[in-house]
């Protein structure tokens, strides 16, 4: 699986709002690099921020 997916089962799999930071926990990689792919999913509307610097899944 690429990032992308990880990141995004992560999103899936969790109750909560999550920050980049607790998805790199949850993921291993990187945060930096977690962070690229929040924004990318952002811009495609996939992911919301709610509060900030936290994010979810649109509904």
């Amino acid at each position: 699986m690429d990032n992308t997916e990880v990141v995004l089962e992560a999103f899936q799999n969790s109750a909560e709002m999550l920050d980049a930071k607790a998805v790199a926990e949850i993921t291993g990689i990187e945060k930096s690099e977690v962070s690229k792919v929040i924004v990318k999913l952002k811009k495609e509307g996939v992911l919301t921020s709610p509060k900030r610097c936290f994010y979810e899944m649109v509904k």
